[in-house]
């Protein structure tokens, strides 16, 4: 396994497609796994350490975790199938180790709040990582959100804190996402209308 951070969150500024960006702890490889929208306010929410006055869903389940006495290990994205990635929360109580499926969103949320591990199987990386290539120039149409920066409320209208810091780091996503067919599948949700 491939021990991992939480390097970004990303929106596409015309699509509003979340994207969480995985970082090699010993290298300059990533790993982009697309995500929904609350799930991505989520995650940023626990990173700039916001706390909210009601609990919310993640902060239950980890609630939850300890009021029965068991500790999140950490979390492993264990599988890639077909485009959609596979997670499993390691969690420990007394003696027993007990392995719990999850959508990696929801298990990379519930690491943020328990300051857990994030680990990724190498067969994972291997299929959908990607490595970082700074001279290659970037696209314009995504704008990096991290934890000093709310996911929520981003436009298209949102200028970016600067030019240098909006375009670093999105070279390595233009093959990711070029080799998308949101386009496609927005054409025919059209035609069946």
């Amino acid at each position: 396994m491939i021990r991992v951070t939480v390097d970004s969150i990303r929106v596409s500024l015309l699509t509003q497609h979340r994207v969480v960006v995985l970082r090699e702890a010993e290298s300059r490889r990533y790993l982009p796994i697309w995500i929904g929208a609350f799930e991505a306010d989520a995650i940023a929410l626990a990173m700039q350490g916001h706390e909210p006055q009601r609990p919310m869903t993640h902060d239950l389940l980890k609630s939850v975790f300890s009021e029965l006495g068991s500790t999140i290990s950490h979390i492993v994205i264990n599988d890639i199938q077909d485009s959609t990635f596979y997670a499993r929360i390691v969690v420990e109580q007394g003696s027993h180790t007990i392995e719990i499926d999850a959508r990696p969103s929801d298990a990379i949320a519930l690491a943020v709040r328990a300051d857990a591990p994030i680990y990724v199987e190498t067969h994972v990386f291997e299929a959908a990582g990607v490595l970082f290539d700074e001279e290659e120039t970037t696209a314009a149409d995504e704008q990096p959100m991290s934890a000093s920066r709310p996911l929520t409320g981003a436009t298209e209208t949102d200028e970016p804190e600067s030019e240098t810091s909006a375009d670093e780091g999105l070279s390595l996503f233009r093959d990711f996402i070029n080799t998308l067919d949101i386009d496609d599948d927005e054409k025919n949700k059209g035609k069946k209308q």
